[in-house]
């Protein structure tokens, strides 16, 4: 069943929603769910006081005397803001939703125990260090403190309201340090690398030939877009930035691709393409204040509430004991800092996205597989799935040496060929130590420190940006990157044959790529390749983004450091930026083509076109919608569903070879089997038909079309906001606002081709650290800091988020202080 949710019983429950609201009870329920915020209150559990201060957006910074008060009181304030959304997500990664919406979760829950989240987190806990679990514990402590003082479900958030009145809901349990290390799966889901793309290769080969495939794949463009690091190899066993480099299944694949899609996306779009992040940084050399700037916005999916929830971690003196001072971006339901500073350094996040996960195509017989000539026992596990109105439903879970058969899981699922099974092979379901690394990235202190806590980061794989007071600036790659025997990851490859094994070690830390204070000053990651093949081996992966984004930020960096040095500003304008990095390749041929009718009138817009995608721009919304005509025309005929284009950068580099091959296959519509399209053809069809979508949505008056009439930004609260029950829906989303940017602009506002021109993946918040003067930092988040509608603070920072700009990102006690407007007090 597709993600979002949907209710059986809609028209109950939309009677009961009305009755709820005309009733009155709403306000009531509503106001008794928000948080204390002054004041004194007792916490059980706590050996000092804590003091909270929140200033005008809702944002808290904790002042503690010990660390496992410091993560106490997190887990404290994040249930006060967030408890709903951190229990819908322990429920979303144990596969358990059921339990919340009843039978029409059934699909997302079984695809997410086949997978294993919870169980794998289970088998993380007793690995980590000491002090990781300590805190966890301390944690769950907070958490659980604030249950105790909420023991109604009314009492916690109007969503257990509304999901009482339908039959399901429950009554919460107690958070656990499982609850925890589970989300840290999720984030690895989310952020996993070419598993689709693998798929839709095998998906396409149905119906192409693999030459034709191929060119929907395009290498790397090397020659035009720079890789991250652009210095030094491996050389004796090691990565040494000094060194020089060297010369250059048919069925069960359908049904494991719709397994995929059941597992529900916590963090990012279900829209793969649109996933991404941008984060640079640069050196004091280049800057007005003589100190490094950092920047970071990761691309995530538009959530109400959003991802991200901002916080300060400050103990009151800095100890061996009690070693933090952090202030950045956290996840509710985890405890720690995962983006930001501290005193002394900062860091950022893009996804490097390796090649970490594999598809095998399986032979199963019964209750065995074939594997090198034998019959192999499958590994198999009983999952009971309560239902919210209905009987428990249970389902078995099969897995090979490879891992989990995720097409068992789909009902209509039938043999054919020579594979009958899909396995999921992927470094997450392996036990890891990402929760130490969270930890240890909070309290370090200088590069060294920094590069110690990377090398915990197992999953996902970053690329981790770094700067520090001292004017260091650095990049290091961090992760768990297997390494095969054969194959380079890029198509489903058969598991009976033991040729595509993965080694027993993945890629040594120290040969992961890495650099410090480079050359020119500063450092790019947009999900870019990390290195040029030609001077590293082994293959991190094959399936970049195609540089657009990172080569766009260089090229303004380049010419803003040609007027001097830049300052924070500049960061944000570069973060703004909106232009579209293939119209200087499409626009030129769109004009060549003759064209006749009222699309001439559409095509003079893009003459004069700056190339920017501002949402007031008639030239951007016309040429996105010729660009969204261009690819489905070109593809669709060609390419079963799940492979056709969603838009993004790689069909900007397929389209870009294209149009040099007027003839090519691709240009004809197999629907017309008496017409052969050309080049031409297509381009003078797709200006024809983007006139006519915007004339009949917009108007003929093509001087007043704008982009962002189309391209809006509905913030869809991920549980209840997709319930399909309009009054309902109505009490959690937000929006619509019209944003500025597109997929793959460096303010990548993404969209999907197929779907329309609504936004499905944004910059999930911004980021600027200036390491001369903390304070002078800047930060927004896309909806606010609270997870309770209709509080002032739910979504008080969508609104300057669309607009681009950014918020104060105080640390300092006296800036802190300053800007309070609540402060509250726990005690023992």
């Amino acid at each position: 069943m597709p993600w979002p949710l949907r209710w059986a019983a809609r028209s109950l429950t939309v009677a009961l929603a009305l009755v709820l609201v005309l009733a009155g009870v709403l306000v009531y329920t509503v106001r008794k769910s928000f948080p204390q915020v002054d004041g004194s209150l007792r916490l059980p559990g706590l050996t000092g006081s804590v003091e909270i201060y929140r200033d005008k957006s809702g944002i808290p910074h904790i002042y503690a005397d010990s660390a496992k008060d410091l993560f106490m009181a997190q887990g404290f304030v994040h249930a006060q803001d967030r408890f709903y959304e951190m229990d819908f997500r322990r429920h979303t990664t144990a596969g358990r939703l059921s339990e919340l919406f009843g039978a029409a979760t059934l699909a997302n829950d079984k695809a997410l125990r086949t997978m294993g989240w919870r169980r794998v987190a289970e088998q993380e806990l007793p690995e980590l260090a000491q002090e990781t679990k300590d805190y966890l514990d301390a944690y769950a402590a907070g958490v659980n403190a604030w249950l105790s003082a909420n023991p109604n479900a009314s009492d916690r958030s109007l969503e257990y309201s509304v999901l009482k009145l339908q039959g399901g809901g429950g009554t919460p349990e107690k958070w656990t340090a499982v609850d925890s290390l589970a989300w840290l799966k999720a984030m690895a889901w989310d952020l996993r690398s070419n598993m689709e793309d693998e798929i839709d290769r095998a998906l396409a080969l149905t119906k192409l030939p693999r030459e034709r495939v191929d060119q929907l794949y395009p290498g790397y463009p090397y020659d035009r877009h720079l890789p991250i690091v652009n210095e030094g190899g491996i050389a004796q066993s090691r990565f040494d930035q000094r060194a020089q480099p060297r010369v250059r299944a048919g069925r069960a694949l359908t049904d494991a691709a719709g397994t995929l899609r059941n597992v529900p996306s916590t963090m990012s779009t279900a829209d793969r393409e649109g996933v991404g992040s941008n984060s640079w940084v640069v050196s004091g050399a280049n800057t007005l204040s003589g100190k490094p700037l950092l920047a970071n916005d990761p691309h995530l999916s538009a959530q109400m509430p959003s991802v991200w929830y901002q916080a300060g971690l400050h103990c009151r003196a800095i100890t061996e004991a009690c070693p933090y001072d952090v202030t950045g971006f956290t996840f509710a339901g985890l405890p720690g800092v995962v983006i930001g500073h501290t005193d002394k350094i900062a860091w950022g996040f893009t996804n490097l996205g390796p090649d970490v996960a594999d598809l095998f195509l399986e032979q199963v017989t019964g209750d065995t597989y074939l594997y090198q000539g034998e019959q192999v026992k499958l590994e198999t596990r009983e999952e009971v799935i309560k239902v919210a109105g209905g009987s428990p439903v249970t389902i078995t879970v099969k897995s090979t040496r490879h891992g989990p058969l995720i097409n068992e899981v789909m009902p209509n699922a039938r043999p054919s060929g020579e594979a009958n099974a899909v396995a999921l092979q992927w470094t997450a379901l392996t036990p890891g130590r990402t929760a130490d690394a969270i930890f240890a990235l909070n309290k370090a202190t200088d590069w060294n420190e920094f590069k110690a806590a990377a090398s915990l980061f197992d999953v996902p794989s970053q690329n981790l940006i770094y700067a520090d007071t001292t004017g260091k600036i650095g990049y290091q790659a961090p992760g768990r990157v297997p390494v095969r025997e054969k194959g380079d990851g890029t198509w489903p490859v058969p598991g009976w044959t033991g040729e595509y094994e993965w080694r027993p070690a993945p890629i040594p830390y120290d040969q992961l790529p890495t650099v410090e204070d480079p050359e020119d000053g500063y450092i790019v990651t947009a999900n870019n390749a990390v290195i040029d093949p030609a001077r590293y081996q082994p293959l991190l992966t094959k399936d970049w983004a195609y540089g657009y984004r990172s080569e766009r930020i260089r090229t303004l960096l380049r010419e803003a450091l040609q007027k001097g040095p830049i300052d924070t500003e500049t960061m944000l304008r570069i973060q703004r930026d909106s232009a579209n990095g293939f119209a200087e390749t499409l626009v030129p041929a769109l004009m060549k083509v003759d064209l006749a009718g009222p699309a001439v009138q559409a095509r003079e817009l893009l003459k004069s076109w700056d190339r920017t995608q501002e949402s007031g721009s008639a030239a951007a919304a016309y040429f996105n919608a010729v660009w969204r005509h261009l690819l489905t025309l070109t593809f669709d005929d060609d390419l079963p569903e799940a492979a056709r284009p969603t838009g993004g950068d790689r069909w900007y580099e397929v389209v870009r070879r294209l149009l040099e091959a007027p003839d090519d296959p691709f240009w004809d519509d197999v629907g017309t089997k008496e017409l052969k399209e050309s080049r031409d053809d297509v381009l003078r069809q797709a200006l024809a038909s983007a006139y006519q979508e915007l004339a009949d949505r917009l108007g003929t008056d093509v001087k007043a079309w704008r982009w962002g009439d189309l391209h809006q930004l509905e913030l869809v609260n991920g549980s209840l906001g997709v319930s399909g029950v309009a009054p309902v829906e109505a009490l959690f989303n937000r929006g619509p606002l019209a944003v500025s940017g597109s997929k793959d602009a460096v303010n990548a506002t993404g969209w999907n081709v197929q779907e329309g021109y609504a936004v499905t993946a944004v910059p999930s918040m911004r980021m600027v650290v200036d390491l001369s003067d903390l304070d002078k930092s800047r930060w927004i988040n896309l909806t606010g800091a609270s997870g309770h509608a209709f509080h002032d603070n739910y979504w008080d920072q969508a609104k300057v988020w669309a607009k681009g700009e950014l918020l104060p990102m105080y640390s300092s006690p006296e800036a802190v202080k300053k800007a309070a407007v609540h402060t509250l007090r726990l005690t023992p």
